[in-house]
């Protein structure tokens, strides 16, 4: 039977072991810390965003490049890098069909308001991907989901969008929501200056509860249901067998719009879990990927919804209706979603990253059952998650409430002080299509080193000679 590590972990341990880490980090980082202060005087926490400041350490490390999987710091220091700019990056770090693709474009123009041929032949590849006959371009996925959510209002006349609780969708204000103990919805704890109570534009529930599901929308003020296909938030959580059919059955009976949102679920292949998984949704959003990081995000609408957008005659959609920017479908970014859909995240680039992905997720259960650890592992595709539960959670609660940050700190600072990258955010590890099997290799034996130092009475027993 498998020993809870988090109830035989020995916590003034982990603070030892964290402590020499973080002194580590520290000594291997001088220019990274100089630049850090200097940069206080000029950028709040001394970072371009705050989430720049949830990477473990004292301080941000500063990079010097990044190429393919690896990125080498200011310091000299190279990783293996299984991050990926938390999907951003997930075709690798500048991939030379992009670099091309960028510069090229560059010296013809970047923003002239005007359509090239390369925004058709995304529009195309993304139709085919997706299965969403009729595209539209914005910088983010934010954007995009901002976007669909006006439009589902737009046509269905109704207010309301249902989310569910610590899901992820950039930073739409309506999608800062969870479901309180009592059922009600409430704010996320820790959401900035919402413009009204989250409970006046949307309703949230667990993810895989069709119950709770069918009661929320039984009284059809529901616009739209706006969810991942599987959840990536607070780690991967899988839906159970048979809810995304019923999701489509319930949304369609009461007349509710269903927005896949598959900026990060894209990892599951060519056409993310929509194609993989044989979904059915009314509009589709994506981001970050399709442009290999250069600010890039799509919406995909069904037929139906486009012709429902052509009886709105009273809706500006070309100006100041709220949909679209003017940097939004630049050419800039559609060439590098060309190049990226056809040169970098191809069908045979995702066999490659899945099954190294496979590999590396088949390496953490082997460590989790001969260490008798009360963990986890899912996979999504190229994208692998542990997590300190003894299973996978079910829903977005579970899966924060048994977050330990501690923990996942330490192992964090520990990869990193060994030249290798995981997002800071959680434990998800990302393969690209330049990964190695010595990387997944790599990974394997860091984590299964740190491991051993927190539970050492897990730890095999070496045979003396």
């Amino acid at each position: 039977m498998a020993v809870n590590s988090m109830q035989t972990l020995d916590r003034k341990r982990l603070a030892e072991l964290h402590a020499r880490e973080l002194q580590q980090f520290i000594d291997r980082h001088p220019r990274s810390a100089a630049m850090h202060q200097r940069a206080k005087s000029s950028m709040v926490a001394g970072v371009p965003m705050p989430w720049m400041a949830r990477w473990a350490g004292r301080f941000p490390v500063y990079v010097r490049e990044g190429g393919g999987a690896r990125i080498t710091d200011v310091d000299g220091c190279e990783y293996v890098d299984l991050c990926l700019g938390d999907t951003g990056a997930m075709g690798g770090h500048s991939p030379p069909a992009v670099v091309s693709a960028v510069q090229a474009q560059v010296a013809r123009g970047i923003a002239m308001m005007l359509p090239t041929e390369d925004s058709t032949v995304v529009a195309e590849q993304l139709a085919q991907r997706f299965r969403m006959p009729y595209w539209q371009f914005t910088l983010s996925a934010t954007d995009a989901n901002r976007s669909i959510l006006r439009v589902a209002r737009q046509i269905t006349g109704r207010r309301k969008v249902l989310v569910y609780s610590y899901c992820y969708h950039g930073t739409v204000d309506e999608a800062f929501a969870v479901r309180d103990a009592s059922g009600a919805t409430r704010a996320r704890e820790g959401n900035v200056g919402p413009a009204v109570d989250p409970a006046e534009t949307t309703r949230a529930i667990e993810f895989n509860d069709v119950a709770a599901l069918e009661q929320a929308l039984a009284d059809r003020s529901i616009a739209c249901v706006l969810a991942e296909p599987a959840m990536t938030n607070m780690g991967i959580v899988l839906p159970q067998p048979g809810y995304h059919q019923a999701l489509r059955e319930l949304t369609r009976r009461h007349g509710t719009l269903l927005v896949i949102d598959e900026t990060h679920t894209f990892s599951a292949g060519p056409g993310g879990c929509t194609q993989a998984w044989n979904l059915e949704p009314d509009i589709v959003t994506i981001g970050k990927a399709i442009g290999s990081g250069v600010p890039s995000g799509a919406f995909g609408l069904s037929a139906e919804v486009v012709h429902r957008l052509g009886l709105q005659r009273d809706a500006d959609y070309e100006d100041t209706g709220g949909v679209g920017g003017t940097l939004a479908g630049n050419a800039l970014s559609a060439a590098a979603m060309r190049a990226t859909l056809e040169q970098v995240l191809t069908p045979s680039t995702f066999e490659h990253t899945i099954a190294l992905a496979t590999e590396l997720r088949r390496s953490i259960e082997r460590l989790i059952q001969s260490r008798r650890l009360a963990w986890n592992v899912v996979q999504l595709g190229c994208r692998v998650e542990y997590s300190f539960l003894p299973q996978p959670p079910a829903n977005g609660t579970l899966a924060h409430d048994g977050a330990d940050r501690e923990l996942e700190t330490f192992l964090h600072l520990y990869l990193h002080n060994r030249g290798l990258l995981i997002t800071p955010f959680h434990n998800m590890v990302l393969i690209a299509p330049t990964t190695t099997a010595q990387d997944v290799a790599l990974h394997d034996r860091l984590l299964t080193a740190a491991v051993d130092e927190l539970f050492p009475a897990c730890a095999p027993v070496t045979p003396s000679t």
